[in-house]
This record gives C-alpha cells, sequence and structure tokens, in this order.
C-alpha cells in the first residue's frame, strides 16, 4: 500500500549499510602554528610529548539504492576489503603523527582522523555510496563527518 507514505517500488528503497572496525594507535595533539606555550593550553595532557594511545572504533555508513537483483546496496564483503585498505593498514597500531604522511602537517584529532578516513574511502567506494564516518575515540568521546 503505497498511499501517503510513497512508492513501494524496490527501484526506489534506499538502505544504509554500517560495518564497524577497531584499531589501535597512538598520537599526540600538536599543532605546527602553535607556539609550545599554546599547545598546552589548547591540548592539555593529550600534547604529552611522548604521545598517548586509543582503541579506536570506526563505523562506516554506505547509503545508496537496494538493488533489486542482489538485495543489496553494497556487497560487504568488498566495503570490508575497503576498510581494510583505508583503516587498517595505515592506521592500526601505528603512530598516527610519525607513520602517517597526512598527520605531518595536520593535527591527529578525531575529527582528522575522521577527514582522513572519509576522503581515503571515497577513492575506493563506488561513487555516491559513502554516507558517514563515525569515530569512537573513547566511550564518551565520538566524532561523525559526512564530508560536509
Amino acid at each position: 500500500m503505497a498511499g501517503i507514505y510513497g512508492s513501494n517500488s524496490a527501484a526506489e528503497r534506499i538502505g544504509y549499510i554500517t560495518r564497524a572496525q577497531s584499531f589501535s594507535a597512538c598520537h599526540r595533539l600538536h599543532s605546527i602554528h602553535l607556539s609550545d606555550e599554546e599547545n598546552k593550553r589548547v591540548y592539555g595532557k593529550c600534547n604529552n610529548p611522548n604521545g598517548h594511545g586509543h582503541n579506536y572504533k570506526v563505523e562506516v555508513t554506505v547509503r545508496g539504492k537496494i538493488d533489486s537483483l542482489t538485495g543489496m546496496v553494497m556487497n560487504l564483503t568488498d566495503l570490508k576489503r575497503c576498510i581494510e585498505e583505508v583503516i587498517m593498514i595505515p592506521l592500526d597500531h601505528k603512530n598516527l603523527d610519525e607513520d602517517v604522511p597526512y598527520f605531518a602537517s595536520v593535527v591527529s584529532t578525531t575529527e582528522n582522523v575522521a577527514v582522513y578516513i572519509w576522503d581515503n574511502m571515497v577513492k575506493v567506494l563506488p561513487s555516491n555510496l559513502l554516507y558517514e564516518i563515525k569515530i569512537h575515540e573513547t566511550d564518551k568521546n565520538v566524532v561523525i563527518y559526512r564530508g560536509e
């Protein structure tokens, strides 16, 4: 029954798929554009010269039409492969500031980690499929980025 709720056409059905993945990494919040004193004031204990680590949980969400033949927005095996390539290989058990060239000039905040993941996921996913990157830095701190 379409009625006021819209069409029942399978070609118009939009689905969202989220795959969660955890990785561990360390970093130091420190901007090359701020003095040492400003860095200490802005980032506090997260500016520790020896850095600190997190067990990040990343959720990658794709959005698209549900294919009428396969019943899928995207094959989860393909999404898993993309996550391995973009997140796990370059970021897991790494020092973000030392091992990931992107963060040589970009502060490794969770917001910027989300941007990094977004920018690299759009390179390996089918066009216009990526919807959201959500990173749980801790149980209480979560960042969401949608390419805006």
